[in-house]
């Protein structure tokens, strides 16, 4: 019997967030390998397409330390897909209280190894709205498992709320600047595909990997690429940094200075990769033919 052939019979999979982007690539591929999969999700009812599909499926809070040991047990490798909170309390609680259950868990359980999804500048000094990630890396440091922290890069899909604007009025309204400045972008089902390599990798410690895609976006790369997938003309235009604060609150945030301060690090370049990261394959028009 090879060795891929004891992985296929005793390993299991834990991936959470499997219903977002990632965590759903992630287990797709997983799936597709053959590898059994369990599915954690905290509405049972949200699990059912992924039954369907073959995963055995577990119902747990990421804030919810119990119910995640049980979810986590016997797992061969977890990956973690914390929660996004993108209109977080002073202090990040929110983001506190999953780290602080989900460690709980890991330590209990025990898996073989661990796949963390971070973000791009999770290194960063400065306040801003990712700084939930650097409190939750520093949480893990001395995890006494093998870990990965996988941070990767701008995801070409928040591409998907600029779509109507582009295609009802010829606009993208843009809040990096400026709008020939390309910054790394990659697609939401690389950063997962990439996630499930690590999974079945051995290693020891604790390792970083960043992520990026095949190439560098500008907003004015990104219009043009709308464009393309859309057939009509589209122009970039800045948003004015200035109506930030009152545009978000205006869409329900009560706390927009870390989403304004996210947007500054990545228009002044502190928001960026601590080293030297690996590239997806996926290019922009595909996501964005994808998102239409």
């Amino acid at each position: 019997m090879s060795w891929r052939d004891i992985e296929k019979e005793c390993a299991m999979y834990v991936i959470t967030g499997i219903t977002g982007r990632v965590g759903g690539a992630a287990a797709r591929r997983l799936l597709e390998a053959g590898l059994p999969v369990r599915a954690v999700v905290r509405d049972a009812a949200k699990g059912a397409a992924w039954a369907e599909r073959g995963c055995k499926v577990a119902v747990a809070a990421m804030d919810d330390a119990a119910a995640l040991i049980r979810a986590f047990a016997d797992a061969e490798a977890v990956f973690v897909v914390p929660p996004p909170v993108f209109d977080p309390a002073p202090g990040f609680p929110e983001a506190r209280a999953n780290v602080a259950a989900l460690r709980a868990a890991l330590e209990a359980s025990r898996p073989g190894r661990v796949v963390w999804l971070s973000t791009v500048g999770a290194q960063a000094r400065q306040p801003n709205l990712l700084s939930q990630h650097t409190l939750m890396e520093a949480a893990i440091a001395d995890l006494a498992l093998p870990v990965t922290v996988l941070r990767p890069a701008w995801f070409m899909d928040n591409a998907e709320w600029d779509i109507a604007a582009a295609r009802d009025e010829g606009v993208l309204r843009s809040f990096l600047a400026p709008l020939d400045r390309a910054i790394p972008m990659v697609a939401a089902r690389d950063v997962g595909a990439t996630a499930a390599e690590l999974l079945r990798e051995t290693w020891t410690g604790h390792r970083l990997i960043e992520l990026e895609g095949p190439a560098a976006i500008s907003p004015n790369d990104l219009a043009a690429a709308l464009a393309r997938v859309l057939g009509r003309d589209v122009r970039a235009e800045v948003v004015p940094r200035e109506t930030w604060g009152g545009l978000f609150r205006a869409q329900g945030m009560a706390e927009p200075l870390p989403r304004i301060q996210m947007l500054d690090g990545f228009n002044e370049g502190w928001l960026t990769f601590e080293g030297q990261p690996r590239q997806g394959v996926t290019a922009l028009d595909a996501v964005l033919r994808g998102l239409v």
